[in-house]
């Protein structure tokens, strides 16, 4: 009897999971084929509120979807690791060791094979090469970053209440990630505030978030005239914007630019560009583009292995690039479901994956939000704000939850999160 097909899914965000889950209801379950996900984590969570987490005005506690599981109610199999290197010639994958938190091997490096795999790695910020990046600054590209920027900004908070003294915070990069989390920490100071005066005393410390943009204007992926709203929204909540302001290197007091100016800031963010994980230099030789993207066909394939595909921020579209979005990785991940079993099974091409333009929302915490629609009409197209914006915003998160869970527990999900309202704190507070 010939074994099953087996299929890597590498990596567990947005398109990984969606994958992977969605394969194992229609080929997992009937014992069609092996369906396998690997991820340094063992835990997802949706990678656009990563700087709610951050700022701590969301507990990530409530909104970790745990691999093991979703494996288990989704006919699939999770093994914890970082796949460190692919035989091609083999069909092998090497995965490397897992470490316990105090050092100790848990588990030794690993060989995994695979008939066709999958990866979705995402993407990491790109520093661009500017001197003291790495050495002096904070990112929020995974949740072990969110929590530890969050950690180091209650302490912080800590710290300027105890000497009455102000806390500056500096974040490189205006598009959705920098505008977000600039807005989500003023909005965790005031949720703080009342919290402050009962148990130590006292009013919170000032917040002075200065955001940095290379550019002429932030949020470039948006229409101009929702980056001046968002701008000026910023503004009146405290943050200073600077546009045009080009980092040139970072230390341990700030940022200086390249005009010679210095930024002073205890907490330096960077939140500018993106490039694929570094790991993917390792990956057999795989075709890359100058940021470390695997080079695709438009059906998702790499350029020269049919059986290798890329999805989401780690992967480049030679023909048609596409925007390091979760919307980009949603679809790829529902067009490999729907397309993979036939390539799998009966040798069928994977036709061309057709990205379907559905609009950008962006909301800046309780402030404000915008949604750029495509079309020439507000809920058919255009350009909405407000309370609508960021109710579509915070929709899209329970439509993820909907199509990881099914539409009960999904809907049980939310409610769960509701309910917590009422008797939890409604920032971390530890």
């Amino acid at each position: 009897m010939a074994s099953k097909p087996e299929i890597l899914i590498v990596g567990g965000g947005v398109a990984g999971l969606s994958l992977a889950t969605r394969l194992g209801k229609t080929m997992g379950r009937h014992g069609r084929a092996r369906i396998t996900l690997i991820d340094k984590s063992f835990s997802h969570v949706w990678k656009p509120m990563l700087h709610c987490f951050a700022s701590g005005t969301v507990s990530n506690e409530n909104d970790r979807v745990n691999f093991i599981s979703q494996a288990s109610g989704h006919h699939f199999e999770f093994w914890p690791g970082e796949v460190v290197s692919i035989d091609r010639e083999k069909r092998e994958v090497v995965l490397s060791p897992l470490h316990a938190s105090d050092g100790s091997v848990v588990l030794e490096s690993r060989s995994i094979r695979y008939d066709t795999i999958v990866i979705a790695i995402g993407s990491c910020a790109n520093d661009f090469g500017t001197p003291g990046v790495k050495d002096h600054c904070l990112s929020i590209d995974n949740l072990v970053e969110a929590n530890v920027f969050n950690e180091k900004f209650r302490m912080e908070l800590l710290r300027a209440f105890a000497n009455n003294s102000e806390l500056d915070i500096a974040i490189v990069g205006g598009g959705a990630t920098g505008t977000q989390l600039a807005a989500e920490l003023h909005k965790a100071l005031e949720i703080v505030g009342p919290y402050n005066l009962h148990a130590f005393g006292g009013p919170p410390p000032k917040l002075r978030v200065t955001l940095l943009q290379s550019g002429a204007r932030i949020l470039p992926a948006f229409p101009e005239s929702v980056s001046e709203a968002a701008q000026k929204e910023l503004e009146s909540i405290g943050v200073t914007v600077r546009t045009s302001a080009r980092v040139a290197a970072a230390d341990a007091t700030g940022f200086t630019l390249k005009d010679g100016s210095h930024v002073t800031a205890k907490l330096r963010v960077w939140a500018a560009g993106v490039k694929a994980p570094q790991v993917t230099t390792t990956y057999g030789g795989l075709p890359l583009n100058r940021t470390g993207q695997i080079l695709t066909h438009p059906n998702l394939c790499s350029i020269d292995d049919d059986r290798i595909f890329a999805v989401g921020d780690c992967s480049f579209i030679s023909d048609d690039p596409l925007p390091a979005t979760a919307q980009v990785a949603r679809q790829q991940a529902r067009h490999l479901a729907r397309h993979l079993p036939a390539f799998i099974e009966n040798g069928q091409p994977v036709p061309g994956c057709v990205f379907h333009n559905k609009g950008a929302i962006v909301a800046l915490g309780k402030y404000n939000g915008w949604a750029a629609l495509p079309g020439g009409t507000v809920w058919g197209g255009g350009i909405s704000h407000g309370l609508s914006a960021r109710l579509g915003h915070a929709m899209l998160y329970r439509q993820h939850q909907v199509e990881l869970f099914g539409l009960y527990r999904g809907l049980i999900s939310c409610y769960s999160n509701w309910v917590e309202t009422f008797v939890r704190p409604s920032i971390r507070l530890d």
